[in-house]
């Protein structure tokens, strides 16, 4: 039987080796069925690219969850279900969404739904640490308010802030590192959820191969909604449920570019009369770039500030133990393998940046 500590690093790896088999065959998949992101006013990228990322994703996490399994480790935790089922649906819908383009409004009523399903299960805030309490705050019911701002939230502020090659992909990765690494440490510990954070890790780094400027694919909504609802949900049953102290306030630190992102553009769209789930081009991404910054740049400006948030994070948290130096480790190894599948892919590219 493997042990949990072993599990997260072979399933970040698993994952990994999935996603550098699955997505090139979603590549070409989309292609042969139409299904490409085409430029517009809104859409800096040239030519049609894949927008189905989103299924390498979610494959790739699942089958090496069902691999884990099948090798008799038999994961069992607090909203498990929940996390496997509602993610899975968060999935499915932005699916449909990609292919074809559903409605603001109801895909926010279906998301609110799913929310409100994955609550039931268990994934929810139950209480809050206030500094000027005894014991931390009972939030009754307003627990399910609080918990669908969380989950709905923090899924469409990682859909928000996927507009260039790269940025969605390298910000959920270093969530991923944080929520695993936190999850491991906090009292009690959460190893599930760290399991399942560094799969979609090893998964998310697999898609960025391809994901690079110059893209060969997108994430999608499937993509971007599935990976931020892992992160909301997996945030909630690693660090927030588990610690009724200062620490469950950590995944508004690592999360810091998604939130004031979402924040900020749903504050400018209100004050200018228009409403905030319509679709724009003035996200912190779209002012970098408007500001001469190039695309690889502002990725590089934004990962930077958010792995800086993430390791205050994982110092709050007083996580100097072997799991830290796990992570380390596993990332390097996992970056080497992501340079080479790089280097690999550039020499199919000619220099004028068209594929032979």
């Amino acid at each position: 039987m493997i042990k949990l500590t072993q599990a997260h690093i072979i399933g970040a790896i698993i994952a990994y080796l999935l996603g550098i088999f699955i997505v090139p065959l979603v590549i070409y998949f989309s292609k042969k069925a139409g299904l490409v992101d085409v430029p517009n006013e809104r859409k800096i990228h040239h030519g049609p690219i894949s927008r189905l990322g989103g299924i390498a994703v979610w494959i790739s996490v699942m089958l090496t969850f069902l691999f884990l399994v099948l090798l008799s480790y038999y994961p069992k935790g607090v909203g498990l279900s929940g996390i496997i089922v509602g993610g899975s649906l968060m999935f499915l819908l932005g699916l449909v969404d990609d292919i074809f383009c559903l409605n603001a409004k109801f895909k926010l009523f279906i998301q609110i739904a799913i929310a409100t399903m994955v609550i039931l299960l268990g994934v929810r805030i139950d209480e809050l640490w206030v500094p000027w309490a005894d014991s931390p705050l009972e939030l009754g019911i307003w627990a399910y308010p609080v918990s669908l701002l969380w989950i709905v939230g923090i899924s469409n502020a990682t859909n928000f802030i996927d507009g260039i090659d790269g940025l969605a992909g390298s910000i959920v990765t270093i969530g991923c590192i944080a929520i695993g690494i936190v999850s491991f440490v906090v009292t009690p510990p959460s190893p599930i959820s760290a399991l399942v954070a560094f799969i979609l890790m090893g998964a998310m780094l697999a898609f960025l191969t391809f994901n690079y400027n110059p893209a060969k694919i997108f994430m999608g909504d499937s993509g971007a909604l599935y990976a931020g609802f892992l992160l909301a949900a997996l945030s909630i049953t690693g660090i927030m449920k588990n610690s009724a102290t200062p620490v469950m306030y950590l995944p508004f630190i690592i999360l810091a570019v998604p939130i004031l992102d979402v924040a900020f553009s749903s504050i400018r769209r209100i004050m200018k009369g228009s409403s905030p789930f319509i679709a724009d081009s003035e996200h912190i991404h779209h002012k970098l770039l408007h500001h001469g910054c190039s695309q690889d740049k502002v990725v590089l400006i934004l990962s930077t500030f958010a792995f800086a948030c993430a390791i205050i994070s994982i110092l709050i948290a007083g996580s100097f133990s072997k799991y830290y130096i796990y992570a380390v480790m596993l990332v390097a190894v996992l970056l080497i393998l992501n340079m080479v599948s790089k280097a690999i892919k550039k020499t199919d590219i000619n220099d004028d940046g068209h594929e032979k």
